[in-house]
């Protein structure tokens, strides 16, 4: 089973896919980075609890 970091990974990867494929019209591309943009505050956030709890329990 997939963590949620790892579903939003893959969906940043699909959204880069769909950029670059060529075939997106700005509007759609626009939206796609709007939402990709979302998802790597998201990552960044759940790394940042991560790490908080990596070092909280190192100095255990």
């Amino acid at each position: 089973m997939m963590s949620r970091y790892e579903e939003m990974l893959a969906e940043l990867r699909e959204i880069v896919r769909k950029i670059e494929d060529g075939d997106t019209g700005l509007d759609e591309s626009i939206a796609l980075y709007e939402r990709g943009s979302l998802l790597v505050k998201q990552c960044e956030d759940l790394l940042t609890t991560a790490e908080l709890k990596l070092t909280e329990l190192g100095r255990d």
